[in-house]
C-alpha cells in the first residue's frame, strides 16, 4: 500500500524525470522500470537479457526496482541514469522506511501495470504474456544504491519466501551491509559488485565517490564477498580511455573477492543521460570487449565460460558448472510442486 506521504523523499524535478523515462514511483523511496529485454522477451523470438542466458533468468518475468532510487553516494560517469538527481547524504536514506512487503507488492503491481497493454499486441506470445503475470526474479538495482535501504535484509527474505529469485547490485561501498545480510540469512539469490576501476586514482575519476575512504569500502567488500557462501559476480563496465586498461590491477582486485567468484566484462552503453557526460565512441564492440576479458582471464588463470554479443558481455570464471544456469522450476508457480531455493 503507497504511503500517504508517498514520493516525499524525491525532489519534484527528479520525480518528474523519471516518471518522463517511464519509471513509477513506488511508496517514498522506490522505483520500477520496465526492462527493454523484458519487452523483447515478450514477442516469444526475440529473446532476453544475457541475464537469462548466462544465469537462467526469464527476462519476462523479471522485475527491474530499487528501493533506494532516491539516494547513491556515486556519480558514475557512465551511468545510464539521471544521477544528478541522487542526493549522496546517506543520512536522506534514515527516513526510508516504507515496509518491505509494501515495497515488493506495490513494485509487482506496477511493473504488471505497465506490463498490461501487451495483451493485445498480436506480435506479443500470449504463453510468455501469461506466464509475466507471475513475477518470479527481482533485478535490485535499477537506479541508486538499494544497500542503503536499510530494512534490505527484510525485503530479500520476503521475496525468497515468496519464491522470487534476488539479484542485487552493490556499488561496494558498503560492505558492512553484506556482513549485515550474512549475518541475518538474507544474502541474495547472486549478489553483484560493480568493479569500476583497477586503481583507487582511476575509480574516483570514473565513479565520483562522495564519500573519503570509498577504497577502504571497495577493499572491504571484496574480502567479504570471498567469505559469503551464495552465488557472486562483480561486473565490470569498460568505458574506452577511461578504465579499459591494467588488466593485471583488475586481476589483484579480483583475487581479493574469492576463487568461486564470476566476472563479467561489459561494454558502456551510450544511453540515457549518460549520453551527456560521454561519447559513442567511449563503448567498445564486442570483440574489444572479448580481447580486454582474455587478458583479465589470463592474468587470472581462468576462462571465458560464456558470452553474449548482442549486449557486448563476456563471462569469465575459473571453471564452469552446471548449476551456473539456475533451473527456476515452472514458469507458473505449482504449490504442489519442488519450486527452486532461492
Amino acid at each position: 500500500m503507497e504511503s500517504v506521504e508517498s514520493t516525499k523523499l524525491f525532489t519534484d524535478d527528479y520525480k518528474n524525470a523519471l516518471e518522463k523515462a517511464s519509471y513509477a514511483i513506488v511508496g517514498n523511496h522506490s522505483a520500477v522500470e520496465i526492462c527493454g529485454w523484458t519487452k523483447k522477451s515478450m514477442k516469444g523470438n526475440e529473446g532476453g537479457c544475457y541475464k537469462q542466458k548466462f544465469y537462467g533468468i526469464r527476462s519476462h518475468q523479471c522485475t527491474q526496482m530499487s528501493p533506494a532510487a532516491v539516494a547513491c553516494d556515486q556519480k558514475c560517469t557512465f551511468c545510464w541514469k539521471a544521477n544528478e538527481f541522487f542526493s549522496g547524504k546517506q543520512d536522506l536514506m534514515e527516513e526510508a522506511n516504507d515496509d518491505p512487503i509494501d515495497i515488493i507488492e506495490d513494485s509487482i503491481t506496477a511493473h504488471l501495470k505497465k506490463l498490461s497493454g501487451f495483451g493485445g499486441n498480436e506480435r506479443i506470445d500470449q504463453q510468455t504474456f501469461e506466464e509475466s503475470k507471475h513475477v518470479r526474479h527481482f533485478a535490485i538495482s535499477l537506479t541508486g544504491e538499494p544497500t542503503l535501504y536499510k530494512r534490505l535484509p527484510e525485503m530479500i527474505k520476503e521475496l525468497h519466501k515468496r519464491e522470487i529469485s534476488s539479484f542485487l547490485v552493490t556499488n561496494g561501498l558498503h560492505p558492512e551491509v553484506l556482513e549485515k545480510l550474512d549475518k541475518e540469512n538474507a544474502l541474495p539469490t547472486q549478489l553483484y559488485m560493480s568493479l569500476d576501476a583497477p586503481d583507487k586514482k582511476t575509480w574516483k575519476k570514473i565513479d565520483i565517490p562522495l564519500i573519503p575512504d570509498f577504497w577502504e569500502r571497495v577493499l572491504g567488500s571484496l574480502k567479504t564477498m570471498s567469505k559469503l557462501k551464495t552465488r557472486k559476480v562483480l561486473r565490470m563496465t569498460l568505458v574506452r580511455e577511461w578504465n579499459d586498461f591494467d588488466a593485471k590491477g583488475y586481476a589483484d582486485l579480483i583475487r581479493r573477492s574469492g576463487e568461486d567468484t564470476m566476472i563479467e566484462v561489459k561494454s558502456y552503453m551510450h544511453l540515457g543521460p549518460a549520453r551527456e557526460r560521454l561519447s559513442k565512441s567511449n563503448m567498445l564492440d564486442h570483440g574489444e570487449v572479448r580481447i580486454f576479458a582474455k587478458k583479465i582471464a589470463k592474468e587470472l588463470g581462468w576462462k571465458i565460460i560464456d558470452e553474449a554479443e548482442n549486449s557486448r558481455v563476456v563471462l569469465i570464471a575459473k571453471k564452469d558448472w552446471e548449476g551456473r544456469k539456475i533451473d527456476f522450476g515452472s514458469p507458473i508457480p505449482d504449490k504442489t510442486a519442488n519450486q527452486f531455493s532461492c
